[in-house]
């Protein structure tokens, strides 16, 4: 004889609350006490409730996933050795679990790609996206506005176009830079670059120009890199070349920080005896580093999950104005500078 499933009534019994307040929980809405979350979870792990998930789409015309976009930045295994998508994956993914949302990671890597994407997304395939976009010329926001598919983004859109996302004051992050190591008494400083096509690359360099020329220093000696380690050693390498008196290096970010103290000490320098650096991110790298890396601590995971609380709140309430979350960064002392 087949046992008969259990309902949210059986539920809401073991836990000791009302067939809404199940509801509410097992449908993801937001605004339910954590304490009663959790005991709701715990009841329907003992009577091995199982949402019907077909039905509770059609009332609620929700899929129960979104779409994790991750759009120019080249393909999988480019996104998945490089720290930052990482750490942004995991905001998303922690965030989402507490909400009863999945996730559906998707690259959009070529114009072919994000086409499918916005297909996907028109289709109702999934409630809304999160856009990880790396160049400010990217199409796909533009193009998730115009097909009417609810978005959020991390980093502010290349124009402005009514989406909401989050970002961090980059620029303020250079400044922090800069000032640490003027501070430390280094008077011949050089730096690397990320990608200048890049708004979060221009802003961390102009603030550290800018709060550079401030502290009296009307030129800085520059290497664009491309985030990745490569792109840091070959840098590190030319500014070796170029200024081979400097006795310090802010790198744009991890990667680039973590390859140029490997260069400096190839070269017999000290870090940061004979040449300081300060990285960008504290992501792995800079604890791998050997000296561990001072560096400017973005918030990625904090910053991801607060990119999805925005998209869970539009789905709620849709048709409310767009917001933005501006984070601030923070310096972070280590042994390398």
């Amino acid at each position: 004889m087949s046992r008969v499933a259990p309902t949210l009534e059986d539920v809401a019994r073991v836990a000791g609350v009302s067939r809404a307040t199940v509801s509410r929980v097992v449908n993801g809405t937001r605004n339910v006490d954590p304490e009663l979350q959790e005991t709701v979870r715990n009841a329907i792990e003992q009577t091995g409730y199982t949402p019907n998930r077909v039905a509770r789409s059609l009332v609620t015309r929700r899929t129960g996933t979104v779409a994790l976009v991750i759009s120019g930045a080249g393909g999988g295994s480019d996104v998945f050795s490089d720290p930052f998508f990482g750490r942004v994956t995991a905001g998303v993914v922690d965030f989402l679990r507490g909400h009863s949302v999945h996730p559906v990671l998707m690259l959009a890597d070529s114009d072919h790609a994000r086409t499918e994407v916005v297909e996907f997304l028109r289709q109702g395939s999934a409630d809304g996206a999160l856009l990880v976009s790396t160049h400010p010329a990217d199409p796909l926001p533009a193009r998730l506005l115009e097909a009417g598919v609810p978005s959020v983004l991390y980093a502010r859109p290349g124009r402005p176009m009514p989406i909401g996302y989050v970002d961090m004051d980059h620029r303020a992050g250079g400044r922090l830079a800069a000032d640490h190591l003027v501070a430390a008494g280094r008077y011949n400083i050089a730096t690397i670059s990320g990608p200048m096509d890049v708004l979060a690359s221009q802003d961390r360099h102009a603030g550290f120009r800018d709060a550079m020329a401030r502290h009296g220093f009307p030129y800085v000696p520059t290497v664009e890199g491309g985030f990745t380690a490569e792109s840091g050693a070959a840098a590190m390498h030319r500014l070796l070349t170029e200024c081979p008196d400097l006795d310090a290096v802010f790198a744009a970010n991890d990667l680039m920080a973590q390859a140029a103290v490997d260069v400096l000490l190839e070269h017999g320098l000290r870090v940061p005896e004979d040449v300081a650096v300060v990285g960008f991110d504290d992501s792995a790298p800079a604890l791998a580093c050997r000296p561990p890396l001072t560096t400017i601590r973005q918030p990625v995971e904090r910053m991801a999950a607060q990119m999805a609380d925005l998209l869970l709140a539009d789905l709620e309430k849709p048709g409310q104005r767009p917001r933005s979350v501006i984070f601030e960064p923070e310096l972070v002392v280590r042994a390398s500078a």
